[in-house]
């Protein structure tokens, strides 16, 4: 059962007991029966959302005990941009597995500068207001509460029936059902970008994120007032000293507002950042910032610098450092990978992030696996989030993978199968090498897990691809020559018969909810939607 607030964890029996304490005459004040004070008790599965935040930092460290001692027990999520979308997400995670266990929430940065902008669809620059991320969480988390308030409503409309008809052994399996009931609310994992200005800002929007809900802020090395998505070019990270005080900040946020197993992320873009904007002071050598500077490109010179030029002290003599027009200072070529082990280790040592996130340019198990063992000679119990991000074209990856592995092993010659996007055609779906790319995507969150230190594997942004793919499914067969057998074949036929409760939308949104509160105030006097003459009876279960 999900973690709830210590009152939400009493049994039925045991709360029904302590009401009939405070009211031996079976209601309260008013008339209003103890039964019904209970079904709206039990249907409030968080008080607040600060409370959330609590609770389920308490099942992320759970859940990463698990994954330590198991790597096997990895979790997922899906990125979702409203309330609505997460909450059939973990709607359906229920239906499938019967628990929501290791469902997680994600909460892309990107989807909000892109679909939950005042200023229009943006791109992934942290153009988007700084409330906006606070107030999907605290969306997603009514939309969740909401779940648990129509279904507890169901089976209290189950027990009720059996106790009107009698029916013992039913009103016991009722009973039965309330109190194992699971809440729909999961994690999220909120991205906070990179902080939204200095470590003062980054730390009271923290606060907001968390007292939304929040248990766990992903925040990245990027500089704020120059933030790229991590598949874009142009990314310019900050020293390690100035992350690591970042880091900080969301921890003080945390510890304040009492989430004392608050969990951070802590993410580089150093793998595809060329570029940083800040050449730090070195106290001692080995110190952060000597290992930060060691990788900027530099040009040696005789004599002393020009007017207006920076040197830095370099192999026994000076260097010029190699600067853009706009004063941005280049990294060696092919550093990225060595800037990212030393940023993790940094950011798990020194820190004190919980888990890491290496942003890469393609899905490679291989490749992660090799920097993580790297990682974790100092830093033993790393572990990652990883993004199986929409920008990977997945398809051509994964079959230029297969082709090169079995080019190597000289399973196939170089002439069997073309390079390049070609692989992309569907004339490759039902050959070998299409298959086996096919059977390493469906294994590949398991392999990455296993084998690279993943604890949580998300896509960013599916729920927008998703999006764009439904609507243009239906409107190809709406306003093409279907009509509506467009919508019935596409849509409702499928929700009907995958058992999806949204089909019934007046109950998904609370109809039923509001039948039984009237109900439970007016009596025979209530007003109800969910009559002989309600239509979604057409949709009721056999």
């Amino acid at each position: 059962m999900t973690d709830m607030t210590p009152q939400s964890r009493k049994t039925y029996a045991e709360r029904r007991a302590s009401l009939a304490s405070r009211f031996p005459e079976g209601s309260a004040p008013g008339g209003i029966g103890i039964d019904d004070i209970l079904q709206l008790q039990m249907q409030n599965t968080y008080n607040t959302h600060l409370d959330i935040a609590r609770d389920m930092a308490k099942v992320m460290r759970a859940d990463m005990a698990a994954y330590d001692a198991d790597p096997e027990h990895f979790t997922q999520s899906l990125g979702c941009w409203s309330g609505f979308h997460a909450q059939q997400m973990i709607r359906s995670v229920k239906r499938l597995r019967g628990t929501t266990k290791g469902a997680y929430v994600y909460l892309s940065g990107w989807m909000v500068a892109g679909l939950r902008n005042r200023w229009g669809h943006l791109p992934d620059q942290s153009m988007h207001e700084k409330t906006a991320v606070a107030d999907l969480i605290e969306e997603i988390y009514v939309s969740l509460r909401q779940a648990d308030e129509v279904e507890l409503n169901d089976l209290f409309r189950a027990l009720d029936k059996a106790r009107e008809s009698g029916d013992d052994e039913a009103e016991r399996a009722a009973v039965t059902a309330i109190d194992n009931f699971e809440s729909h609310v999961v994690p999220i994992i909120a991205d906070i970008d990179a902080g939204f200005g200095n470590e003062h800002a980054t730390y009271l929007l923290a606060k907001e994120l968390i007292k939304a809900g929040a248990c766990c802020l992903q925040i990245e090395n990027q500089v704020s007032d120059a933030k790229q998505c991590g598949h874009q070019d142009g990314k310019v990270t900050v020293p390690r000293e100035d992350f690591i005080e970042k880091l900080r900040a969301c921890r003080m946020a945390f510890e304040e507002l009492g989430v004392t197993e608050g969990v951070i992320v802590a993410r580089t873009d150093s793998l595809g950042a060329g570029l940083t904007q800040k050449l730090p002071v070195s106290q001692q050598t080995g110190d952060h910032a000597a290992e930060y500077l060691k990788w900027i490109e530099t040009e040696s010179f005789a004599g002393q610098p020009t007017e207006g030029e920076i040197a830095l002290w370099r192999d026994g003599g000076w260097a010029k450092p190699a600067r853009l027009p706009n004063g941005l200072v280049r990294f060696k070529a092919d550093t990225g990978r060595a800037r990212v082990i030393e940023d993790c280790v940094a950011s798990l040592n020194d820190g004190g992030a919980d888990l890491i996130w290496i942003e890469t340019d393609t899905p490679n198990v291989a490749e992660i696996a090799s920097m993580v063992d790297e990682i974790r000679e100092k830093a033993p119990k790393a572990k990652l989030v990883y993004n199986n991000s929409p920008s990977f074209n997945w398809t051509l990856n994964l079959r230029r993978q297969v082709r090169e592995d079995w080019i190597g092993e000289g399973r196939i010659a170089e002439t069997d199968y073309p390079d390049g996007t070609q692989l992309m055609k569907a004339d490759y779906d039902d050959t070998d090498l299409g298959r086996e790319a096919d059977a390493r995507l469906k294994r590949f969150q398991y392999d990455i897990s296993t084998k690279a230190g993943v604890f949580h594997n998300l896509i960013t942004l599916p729920t927008f691809h998703l999006t764009a793919k439904s609507v243009d499914e239906l409107s190809r067969g709406y306003f093409g020559e279907d009509r509506m057998l467009a919508y019935v074949a596409t849509v409702q036929r499928e929700e009907i018969r995958r058992g999806i409760s949204a089909v019934k939308h007046q109950h998904e949104v609370g109809s039923d909810l509001g039948d039984s509160f009237k109900v439970m105030v007016g009596g025979d006097r209530a007003l109800k939607a969910g009559g002989h003459a309600n239509t979604m009876n057409q949709f009721a279960a056999e």
